[in-house]
């Protein structure tokens, strides 16, 4: 009788825990964050083999895409927040695969706070370090130099400026380092290398041998191209960068100071590593090197950067700048260009944002043609070099911002209507 009553009990509190976990799952459901965006104009997907999606509506829940396509074939019900489009563009999130931070929203290059929230008023989502490089006291001995780089990496991954995602902790090589220093710091959770050459390390048989180090315990590098930048940085030039064969060839249009012509063309034609063209360079060289990468039919490894905070400050608007000139001078469709500040370096860089797909982050950009500019859409209007106004950022299906301070103001606004 009691081992009958037990296996009533347990019944029943088998049926009770099943319940309980359907309460759960409903509750779950309940509480999760579904963000609808509807009347989008067009919707630019960061993908170079199909940049433009079919579509009038996206959709995100707890940050990440669930359903992209037209609204009335899609399940908008228990959003809680949704947006208006009124017709702007929405884009990926834009990347800057070439940053200099330092701590928080300050640095220290040019005295200015709040740069990263700037930036993020034209349309920069993620952020990319190429080194801490100007830390005041920068520590250059091996186990300084390892501690500044885990304690950048830890900081901005729990403190996100404006909701940036900055993915910081880069050191930068100096002579002396072994492999076990690399296997240390990827085992600390760093990620990348800082510029190449910055540091004591410029010859390109040492270079070679700690970028293997390093892409062994998966840390990625990128090697400064062209002349000096600060003080203890020197020349490097294609034999240096071809010997290293680190993983992303730095600013290949200088930062500042570029290399020779026959040189960019040769560093295109002779690897097949990451294309980064920056906006503190030279324009005239990123368009040669653009121009080599679709000649030789390789535009996937075009990435864009700002390389800053630099010498020539800070450029909130650096990346779109970057869009315009590109399409415009450079005559490729301005939904192109997009590609190379979102899907190309989504993609080089292993990221989970930048492109407009079911299961990626949900970190958008809301743009429309800046009032009274030329062209009948915004694209056309960037392909005349002008740049848009930005309405709205989203980060993982966050609202971060509404109008841009530093664009120019865009024709039409999407707005939150519930």
């Amino acid at each position: 009788m009691p081992y009958k009553c037990w296996l009533i009990d347990n019944d029943y509190m088998l049926s009770a825990l099943a319940n309980d976990r359907k309460k759960d799952k409903r509750d779950n459901i309940m509480s999760s964050e579904k963000l609808v965006i509807t009347n989008i104009g067009q919707i630019l997907s960061g993908k170079l083999e199909a940049p433009i999606l079919d579509g009038d509506c996206v959709v995100s829940v707890d940050g990440r895409i669930t359903d992209i396509g037209y609204a009335k074939d899609m399940d908008l019900d228990n959003a809680t927040v949704k947006v208006h489009a009124h017709g702007v563009t929405l884009t990926p999130g834009l990347i800057d695969s070439h940053v200099h931070p330092v701590i928080g929203d300050y640095t220290p290059r040019q005295q200015q706070l709040n740069w990263i929230d700037s930036c993020l008023h034209g349309g920069v989502t993620t952020m990319i370090s190429a080194g801490e490089v100007h830390a005041p006291g920068r520590p250059k001995d091996i186990v300084g130099l390892k501690a500044m780089a885990i304690a950048s990496q830890r900081w901005y991954e729990n403190f996100r400026p404006s909701g940036v995602k900055m993915l910081a902790g880069a050191p930068v090589l100096e002579e002396g380092m072994v492999e076990s220093d690399f296997k240390e710091l990827a085992d600390a959770g760093v990620k990348l290398l800082g510029e190449v050459g910055l540091g004591s390390v410029k010859a390109g048989e040492t270079a070679a041998q700690m970028v293997k180090w390093a892409r062994k315990y998966g840390i990625q590098s990128t090697i400064h191209t062209g002349g000096p930048s600060i003080p203890g940085s020197g020349l490097i030039d294609k034999d240096v960068v071809l010997e290293a064969d680190a993983d992303i060839i730095g600013h290949i249009n200088g930062g500042h100071t570029a290399l020779p012509d026959d040189q960019i063309t040769c560093l295109c034609e002779s690897c097949s590593r990451g294309i980064e063209i920056v906006h503190n360079g030279n324009e005239r060289a990123g368009l040669l090197a653009m121009r080599t990468a679709f000649e030789i039919k390789q535009a996937e490894r075009v990435i864009l950067g700002t390389d800053s905070p630099a010498g020539s400050g800070v450029q909130p608007l650096g990346i779109l700048r970057m869009i315009a000139m590109l399409s415009s001078l450079g005559d490729i469709p301005p939904e192109i260009a997009f590609c190379f500040a979102t899907g190309n370096t989504a993609r080089m860089r292993d990221l989970d944002c930048g492109i407009v797909e079911i299961g990626r982050s949900a970190d958008f950009v809301l743009m429309d043609t800046a009032q009274h500019a030329p062209g009948r859409n915004m694209l056309e209007s960037i392909h005349q070099g002008n740049l848009p106004g930005v309405g709205m950022t989203i980060i993982d299906g966050v609202v971060r911002t509404n109008r841009s301070r530093n664009t120019p103001p865009a024709t039409h606004l999407p707005e939150i209507v519930e």
